[in-house]
C-alpha cells in the first residue's frame, strides 16, 4: 500500500551534517505518522525520530538537539536533518510509516530499504 525510498546517506566527518530524504508513494501520505530508525551492524534497530500527521515530533534522547525531522505532504516526503554527527551515529537509516503513533519498530507497518550513514574521520 505504501512504498518508501530513502536517500541522502553517505560519508561525513564527525561534527558534519547530512540531510536524509524519504519519498513515499501509495496510500494517503498526510494521514500517516512517519518515523526514522537506524541499525548498526550487530545491533538492534533503534528509534531515532518520529513526526505525526499533524507535524508533532518526538526524538530519541541520543539525537535530541542535533537531529530534526520534518515532512512535506505536498511532496510526500519526510526529512531527517542530522547535525553535529558523531561516529556513534553510523548506521543504516530507515524511514517507516504507520497510521497510529509509536516509537517502537514493531508498531510500524511500512519500511524503506535504508540508506547508509557513515560518520568517520
Amino acid at each position: 500500500q505504501v512504498q518508501l525510498v530513502e536517500s541522502g546517506g553517505g560519508l561525513v566527518q564527525p561534527g558534519g551534517s547530512l540531510r536524509l530524504s524519504c519519498a513515499a508513494s501509495g496510500g494517503t501520505f498526510s494521514s500517516y505518522n512517519m518515523g526514522w530508525f537506524r541499525q548498526a551492524p550487530g545491533k538492534e534497530r533503534q528509534f531515532v525520530a518520529a513526526i505525526s500527521w499533524s507535524g508533532g515530533t518526538y526524538y530519541a534522547n541520543s539525537v535530541k538537539g542535533r537531529f530534526l525531522i520534518s515532512r512535506d505532504n505536498a511532496k510526500k516526503t519526510v526529512y531527517l536533518q542530522m547535525n553535529s554527527l558523531k561516529p556513534e551515529d553510523t548506521a543504516v537509516y530507515y524511514c517507516a510509516a504507520r497510521l497510529g503513533w509509536g516509537i517502537y519498530s514493531y508498531e510500524y507497518d511500512y519500511w524503506g530499504q535504508g540508506t547508509q550513514v557513515t560518520v568517520s574521520s
